[in-house]
């Protein structure tokens, strides 16, 4: 019977670490940008001449 206390305890600190860390990146602006990264991938990458290109 011990053993699901400590398990409930450990699994209840992990959980807590997760929020925190969850929170702390809201706080932070992680997650702030909403609108580029569904419309990124329609977007071309610029050219870059190569070596072999200049002459």
């Amino acid at each position: 019977m011990s053993v699901i206390i400590i398990l409930l305890i450990a699994s209840i600190a992990v959980a807590s670490i997760f929020l925190g860390a969850f929170l702390w990146s809201v706080r932070k602006g992680q997650f702030d940008d909403e609108v580029s990264p569904p419309v990124r991938m329609l977007f071309d990458d610029p050219v870059r001449p190569s070596n072999d290109d200049i002459v």
